[in-house]
């Protein structure tokens, strides 16, 4: 894969887990419209850093041990496609009817805290991370460099996206909690991790 191919298709995957109503942007749409957009902005900027915090794991942490382990690489692959392949399947099959925002409401009052800690502590976001990120950097390329680099495409898309929807927050929020759209969404996403597992599962470890 070219640094460009890399790019251009992490940015696609990216992008499209980005527009997938989730918690995040139940968050940041419940957050504009409740409590304004000083807040939603506060949340937004929260997300941005839980994104940073799963960059550094993966660049310091999880990144070290696969460049000693095969065994670790081969592990992490294996589980890694087995869970887009049954996330994949469980999006394509049975798709959302609207989107949730339980438990968005209650905890601390600290807007950026919110954001921090509903990305941190969502595991699509640590999947998609551990996963799907790895993927995408070329072969002797620096992590630490590509993993941050990555990220902060995703942070980017993601600030656009939310800059977005507190923009037009009554009429996005409309479209986005309409069951058709909702449903496209998951299944096209849903497809795509399927394709990713599949491509995840013939991967080998770089080096």
């Amino acid at each position: 894969m070219t640094v460009t191919d890399a790019l251009m298709a992490f940015t696609f995957a990216a992008t499209l887990l980005t527009l997938t109503p989730g918690l995040d942007t139940a968050l940041i749409l419940r957050t504009s419209t409740v409590e304004g957009t000083r807040k939603a902005i506060q949340a937004q900027m929260g997300i941005n850093a839980g994104c940073l915090a799963w960059a550094t794991m993966l660049a310091f942490g999880l990144g070290a041990l696969l460049a000693v382990s095969e065994l670790a690489y081969n592990l992490l692959k294996w589980c890694g496609a087995a869970y887009l392949a049954w996330l994949g399947a469980q999006m394509l099959l049975r798709p959302r009817q609207k989107m949730g925002e339980a438990d968005i409401s209650r905890g601390t009052q600290n807007w950026f805290m919110r954001g921090f800690f509903g990305n941190l502590l969502n595991p699509k976001v640590g999947i998609f991370y551990v996963s799907f990120l790895p993927q995408f950097i070329p072969t002797g390329q620096s992590l630490v460099l590509w993993t941050f680099g990555l990220v902060m495409i995703h942070v980017v898309i993601g600030t656009l996206w939310s800059a977005l929807l507190i923009g037009s927050t009554r009429r996005l929020s409309g479209i986005l909690q309409r069951e058709k759209v909702v449903k496209w969404l998951d299944r096209t996403t849903g497809a795509v991790f399927l394709l990713f597992a599949a491509k995840l599962a013939v991967s080998h470890r770089p080096g």
